[in-house]
C-alpha cells in the first residue's frame, strides 16, 4: 500500500534540504543554488549542486542526486520506506500505517534496534549484578568510574553459551530474529547459541542514539582480543565510528582519533567527549568523510608502536582523499592515550594535543626510517623521498616554506630544491591528466548498467535526454510534447519510463517535481534523473533543438539504421545555433 500523497507532499515541504545537507557537509551559497563537498565520493573540491526551488541535489562528479528521501536513503543506507520513517521523525510527523514490503523491512530493522537495546541492557545489569565479576574488575583496573561505565553503557557476557539467547526468547524475540540482528549465531546443524561469551562490551551506538552492535573484549589470552558485530540490516563496520554520538556535540571542531574503544573512554572521562575510533579495522573512506561533516581537523591519537604508525599513515591518506586536515599527536612515555592519561594526567595530554604536529612534518619524518645518514646513498635516498612528500602539498605558499625548512635541515641550495619539487610537481600533475583521461575513457566503455541500450543508440539517446532535460524545466508544455511524441517512439528502456512516469505525475498534479519520482524509481536511478534535470539548468533546451530530436527519434522508427540522418556533431551544433540566437 503507498503512502498517502498528503503525507508525502507535507513530508517534502517541511524537510528542506538545504538544512538537512548542512548536517552533513558545509553548504556554500552560490547564487540561486548551494554547492558542497559530495557526501557520497571523496573530493577536495565541491562537485555536488544543491537547488533550493525544487528541494533535489546532483553531484556533478559521482552521479548521485534525488531530493531529500533519496539522500537520506544514500546517506544512512536505508529502504525508501525507512529513509520516510527517518525524515518524518526528524521534522516531527507521524507516519501512517503501511502493510508492504518496505513495511515489512522496516519492522527488521525496528526488530534489530529493539534486540540490540535489550541485549546492551542485559549485558549492562550482568556488569553490574551478575554474579562473575570479571568484567567490573576489568573496568575498575581501568580506573572507569561508575558514571562512565553508565554513560557508555559498558557490559559484561556471561561465560555462557545460551544465557542472552534465553533471555531475548522470554522477551518474545526468536532464534532467527536474533541471529539477522547479530547477538546469536547458528552452527551448521542449525543450534543458535550467543555470538559473545566472557566478554566486556562495549555497545556501539549511531548518531540518533540507537545500539546498532557491540564490541566485545576477551578477559584473558584468548584469540580473537575484540571481536565485533557482524554485518545486519542496522550495522556496517566499515561507515559508522565509535562515541561519534557523543563527539559530534562537543564544543570544538577537532576531533580526536583514537584506536580503540578504552582509549576513547579514557578520554571522554578525562574531559575530552571529542575522540572517536573505528570499529576494529583500518579507517575508510566513508568514515573519513564522516568525520569530515563534524570536524575542521583531526588529531590522530595511535599507539606509538610500529602498527600504530603505519595506520596513522593510512589515516593521513584517507584524510587527505577528503581534504581534512590533520595533526599528529606524538606520545613519549606511554604507548597510547589510556596510558598516557593513567602516567600523566588529563592537563599533560590537553598539552600534547595543542602541541601535535602536522601531517607533512610526520611524513617527512617519515621519510627517514630506515636509512643511514652517514652515507651519501642515504642522504641522496631521503632527499627523493622527501621530494616525493614536498611535491604532494597541494598549496604553493605552503610548500615552498616546507621546500625551505627541508633544504636547511639537509644542507641542500633551496633554490635546487624548489627546482626539483617543482618539476616533481610538474610531472604528478601530468600523471594526473592522464589518469583522469583514462577514467574518462573508461567510464564511457563501460556498460550503462541503468540504461544499457544507450551505447547501442547514441544519437537517440542523447535526443531522448535533450527531451526529458525540455521536460523537466518546462513541465507545463508536457500535453504539447505527448501529442507529438509517444513512449513508444523512445528507443531506449529508461527514457521512456522516465518520460512515461513525468507526463503522468504532470497530468495528476497541479506542479511538477522531480520527488514526485522516488515511489517509481530506484535511488540510482533518481541519480541519472536528477543528472538530466541539472543539465537542463545549465543548458536550457530550445523549442527548435526539442522539435529536431523528436525528429531524430522519429527517424530511428522508419529506419534500418537508426539516426543515421543527424550525426552527433549535427545534433550539439543545433543546440549550439539556439544558444546564440537567445
Amino acid at each position: 500500500m503507498p503512502l498517502p500523497e498528503g503525507f508525502l507532499n507535507e513530508l517534502r515541504e517541511r524537510a528542506d534540504i538545504v538544512d538537512l545537507f548542512s548536517t552533513y557537509a558545509a553548504v556554500k551559497k552560490r547564487g540561486r543554488t548551494y554547492v558542497c563537498c559530495c557526501p557520497f565520493h571523496s573530493e577536495k573540491t565541491p562537485s555536488c549542486t544543491i537547488y533550493p526551488d525544487n528541494q533535489s541535489f546532483y553531484c556533478f562528479g559521482c552521479g548521485a542526486g534525488g531530493s531529500t528521501i533519496t539522500f537520506v536513503q544514500r546517506m544512512e543506507n536505508l529502504s525508501f520506506m525507512d529513509a520516510v520513517r527517518t525524515l518524518a521523525q526528524r521534522v516531527g510527523m507521524q507516519m501512517p500505517l503501511q502493510d508492504s514490503q518496505e513495511a515489512r523491512q522496516a519492522n527488521v530493522r525496528r526488530r534489530c534496534y529493539e534486540i540490540n537495546r535489550e541485549a546492551a541492557n542485559f549485558y549492562y545489569l550482568n556488569l553490574l549484578q551478575g554474579t562473575d565479576k570479571r568484567g567490573l574488575q576489568y573496568f575498575r583496573q581501568r580506573r572507569l568510574s561508575p558514571a562512565t561505565i553508565k554513560a557508555y553503557g559498558l557490559g559484561y557476557a556471561p561465560d555462557d553459551w545460551n544465557a542472552l539467547r534465553d533471555h531475548l526468547k522470554q522477551k518474545g524475540y526468536s532464534e532467527q530474529e536474533l541471529v539477522t540482528a547479530g547477538v546469536c549465531r547458528s552452527s551448521a546443524k542449525g543450534n543458535v547459541f550467543d555470538q559473545f561469551r566472557g566478554r566486556v562490551m562495549f555497545p556501539i551506538v549511531d548518531l540518533q542514539g540507537s545500539v546498532i552492535g557491540f564490541g566485545g573484549r576477551v578477559l584473558d589470552d584468548s584469540k580473537p582480543k575484540y571481536l565485533n558485530t557482524n554485518e545486519t540490516p542496522v550495522f556496517d563496520k566499515g561507515s559508522n565510528l565509535f562515541s561519534l554520538h557523543f563527539a559530534k556535540n562537543a564544543s570544538t571542531n577537532t576531533l580526536i582519533l583514537a584506536e580503540g574503544y578504552m582509549d576513547v573512554i579514557a578520554l571522554y572521562q578525562a574531559g575530552f567527549p571529542n575522540a572517536v575510533a573505528t570499529l576494529g579495522t583500518a579507517i575508510t573512506s566513508a568514515q573519513a568523510r564522516k568525520l569530515s561533516q563534524y570536524a575542521r581537523e583531526i588529531v590522530i591519537a595511535y599507539d606509538s608502536d610500529t602498527a600504530g604508525q603505519t595506520a596513522t599513515q593510512r589515516a593521513l591518506n584517507r584524510f587527505s582523499e577528503v581534504g581534512l586536515p590533520a595533526r599528529i599527536l606524538k606520545m613519549e612515555g606511554a604507548k597510547d592515550p589510556d596510558e598516557y592519561i593513567r602516567t600523566f594526567g588529563a592537563d599533560s595530554f590537553r598539552r600534547l594535543v595543542e602541541q601535535a604536529g602536522d601531517a607533512i612534518n610526520f611524513q617527512l619524518d617519515k621519510c627517514k626510517d630506515g636509512l643511514d645518514l652517514s652515507t651519501e646513498q642515504g642522504k641522496d635516498e631521503l632527499l627523493r623521498r622527501s621530494v616525493a612528500v614536498l611535491a604532494g602539498i597541494e598549496n604553493s605558499l605552503q610548500r615552498e616554506v616546507y621546500t625551505s625548512r627541508t633544504a636547511r635541515e639537509m644542507d641542500v641550495r633551496v633554490e635546487v630544491l624548489r627546482q626539483t619539487v617543482d618539476a616533481a610537481v610538474l610531472r604528478q600533475q601530468r600523471a594526473a591528466k592522464k589518469i583522469q583521461f583514462h577514467a574518462i575513457e573508461s567510464r564511457s566503455l563501460q556498460r550503462d548498467e541503468l540504461n544499457p541500450l544507450s551505447q547501442k543508440f547514441p544519437r537517440e539517446s542523447r535526443a531522448e535526454q535533450m527531451i526529458l532535460a525540455y521536460l523537466l524545466r518546462n513541465p507545463e508544455d508536457h500535453e504539447m510534447l505527448w501529442e507529438s511524441l509517444s513512449p513508444s517512439d523512445f528507443v531506449t528502456d529508461l527514457h521512456r519510463r522516465i518520460y512515461l512516469a513525468v507526463c503522468e505525475q504532470c497530468r495528476e498534479h497541479r506542479q511538477f517535481s522531480l520527488p514526485l519520482l522516488e515511489e517509481t524509481f530506484t535511488v540510482e536511478e533518481m541519480g541519472r534523473i536528477s543528472g538530466i534535470a541539472a543539465r537542463s539548468q545549465e543548458l536550457p533546451v530550445s523549442r527548435d533543438a526539442l522539435e529536431e530530436c523528436i525528429r531524430v527519434l522519429k527517424a530511428a522508427h522508419s529506419r534500418v539504421l537508426p539516426g543515421e540522418t543527424m550525426t552527433d556533431d549535427d545534433l550539439l551544433q543545433v543546440v549550439a545555433n539556439q544558444r546564440k540566437k537567445q
